[in-house]
């Protein structure tokens, strides 16, 4: 099945690498406009919308500064018009050993919360608040099977960080879905991106490869295609699941 998203623009944040880049690249083939977040990453960011086919659009906002979140989805609009799909795709996951010291421990908390669960809480809001005027919108909201089966003591506010994001996705879809706003969860397991290397490289690639059904891991591009799908309209039935995409790692 060919699938158009003509006519749609999306915002995929996080897109300058990793699951983010392969969602932008195969939004871009089913002919979205795509707008590419990114952080620092700048020559990344440029290499993607050097790759992409259709029109595309760079778009920086650091996402642990709560003041340049707020404001930046209103921004978008009046550049580009309404967005009519998000997809929240940035993360952060660092190693927080239980031997830290509390002070540094809670730190890191902090940090990850504000990437993952706050600033992803904003986009939701903003995106929402466009959208209602619509009454139409979809969000697609990348947590992990880390938020359902739980992670190593190193990556507990990880874990966290993503469980809030099940709570803030279903209550989305639960209680918009009569004003045209549609929201979904995919948990994806452990994935090959630049990021799942610094864990691979501490624990070992049999860490991942002994954890799972399947036999080789997940990459990017096999998550894609699940976001072009709900992005299309053709799932909105589906609205408040969480499709998981872990290579039967967690099965629930």
């Amino acid at each position: 099945m060919n699938i158009s998203l003509k006519n749609q623009i999306i915002l995929v944040t996080g897109a300058s690498r990793g699951i983010g880049r392969a969602i932008a690249k195969q939004l871009s083939n089913s002919e979205a406009t795509v707008i590419i977040h990114f952080n620092k990453n700048i020559k990344e960011a440029e290499s993607l919308l050097d790759e992409l086919v259709n029109p595309a659009f760079l778009e920086s906002c650091d996402l642990s500064n709560t003041k340049e979140v707020i404001g930046y989805i209103p921004k978008l609009v009046a550049k580009y018009g309404p967005i009519t799909s998000l997809v929240n795709n940035a993360g952060i996951a660092k190693s927080a050993p239980d031997t830290l010291e509390t002070k540094e421990w809670l730190q890191i908390w902090n940090e990850t919360l504000a990437v993952n669960t706050t600033a992803l809480a904003i986009l939701c809001k903003e995106f929402v608040d466009q959208a209602l005027a619509n009454q139409q919108g979809r969000i697609i909201n990348i947590s992990s099977r880390a938020a359902f089966r739980g992670d190593t003591t190193d990556y507990i506010a990880y874990a966290a960080s993503k469980g809030a994001i099940v709570s803030i996705t279903r209550s989305i879809a639960r209680y918009y879905g009569k004003q045209g706003i549609k929201a979904f969860l995919i948990a994806p397991g452990f994935t090959r991106t630049d990021m799942a290397e610094e864990i691979l490289s501490e624990y070992g690639e049999g860490f991942a490869l002994n954890d799972i059904a399947l036999s080789e891991l997940t990459k990017p591009e096999d998550i894609s295609p699940m976001v072009t799908l709900l992005c299309s309209g053709l799932a909105d039935h589906a609205t408040g699941a969480t499709i998981d995409i872990n290579a039967g790692s967690y099965v629930h």
